[in-house]
């Protein structure tokens, strides 16, 4: 099962237990993160489209890390003007491992499941 989710003004497909590195995110480390804005989900070859996302899907994440990509140059130069500038650049990010992905099925399937254990309960103090 995975899906494409979009967060930070790109998309990105994650799986459960993959770890991913999004663009700064405003969260602390070993918090949980919720992505709603999910596009694709595909379950065991069924595949669900959003327009433009899928409705009742979420995917669950916890930071791991914050930190600093790798160092790039930035130059700058115009032949024959003496111009140039030098100017170095880290761009912040954000680890983040992807603990589950909550489809509106499986959110049914939770809800019955509790319900049935709620009458179960019932019926066992009627009872007795």
């Amino acid at each position: 099962m995975y899906a494409i989710i979009e967060s930070c003004g790109k998309q990105y497909k994650v799986a459960e237990g993959d770890v991913v590195f999004f663009e700064k995110l405003d969260a602390e480390e070993g918090k949980k993160v919720t992505f709603d804005k999910v596009i694709l989900v595909s379950e065991e070859g069924k595949v669900q489209v959003g327009n433009p996302y899928v409705k009742g899907v979420k995917v669950e994440g916890k930071v791991v890390s914050h930190g600093k990509g790798k160092k790039i140059i930035v130059f700058k130069m115009k032949a024959k003007k003496n111009y140039r500038r030098k100017q170095g650049h880290r761009q912040p990010y954000t680890k983040v491992e992807i603990t589950s992905i909550k489809t509106a099925a499986k959110k049914t399937e939770t809800k019955a499941a509790s319900a049935k254990a709620e009458t179960k309960k019932v019926a066992e103090k009627v009872e007795a």
